[in-house]
């Protein structure tokens, strides 16, 4: 049963995504707050590419904040054929399932421990769209409105060039993903919302991965009898 909310202590929850923006923003949470008053939460969604977790790893080191490493135990695949519905660049469940519901789950769990969570992102003036639609969900889910915060909008005047800060302050070298080319590390490039330029960019990258993404699609398709894909332009599939 829930406490009231004046009863809880607060703790600062800074959702790692295993990104450069998360990282730093978990710094500059943990310097204001103290590091026993926050959590690092990450999400996995079992596609990550595998220096992300190196990343995090030596991100949290520095910081002096341990991972709490969250795990549905589902893939965004089994997402996809569990509800029967492709994720696309419109409508993506997988984050739904995998990320937002375990999110949730958190919340409840540390309210009942007495603990109030505060949300801290790392999403940038680029993504404010994100960022509402992120601070008007979480003011009606769980039971109770939960505060959001975004520092890079709310309170960096200027844009702070947080990979050079990571790389030459911190001396830690940031997910490969980023020199690769990509413009964020999510799901190993396999990210559905990514759209074609980051496609043609994974198939340059790792076609192995890129073929994963298209026999998917094609077991998807023989399975529900359905002529979906995961990038569509002008109706028609990505060849």
């Amino acid at each position: 049963m829930y406490t009231s909310t004046d009863n809880r202590k607060p703790i600062n929850v800074i959702m790692f995504s295993g990104g450069a923006s998360s990282a730093y923003i978990a710094y500059e949470v943990s310097m204001q707050y103290g590091n026993e008053n926050c959590v690092l939460f990450f999400c996995d969604t079992l596609w990550e590419d595998m220096d992300n977790y190196r990343f995090m790893e030596e991100v949290s080191n520095y910081i002096g904040i341990p991972i709490e490493h969250r795990i549905n135990g589902r893939t965004p695949e089994d997402i996809f054929f569990d509800m029967g519905y492709l994720g696309n660049a419109r409508l993506a469940k997988c984050s739904e399932e995998l990320k937002v519901r375990e999110t949730v789950n958190f919340i409840e769990e540390k309210r009942d421990e007495g603990y109030e969570p505060i949300l801290f992102f790392g999403i940038g003036p680029h993504e404010k769209h994100r960022a509402e639609n992120l601070r008007e969900f979480y003011a009606h889910v769980p039971l109770e409105p939960v505060e959001t915060r975004f520092p890079m909008i709310e309170i960096y005047k200027e844009d702070v060039d947080v990979k050079s800060i990571i790389v030459k302050e911190w001396k830690i070298r940031l997910p490969r993903m980023y020199n690769l080319g990509f413009s964020h590390a999510n799901c190993g490039g396999r990210c559905v919302r990514g759209g074609f330029k980051h496609y043609a960019l994974l198939y340059k990258v790792w076609p192995d991965r890129y073929k994963q993404q298209e026999d998917m699609e094609e077991r998807f398709r023989q399975k529900f009898n359905m002529n979906v894909s995961i990038l569509k332009k002008m109706g028609d599939h990505i060849h």
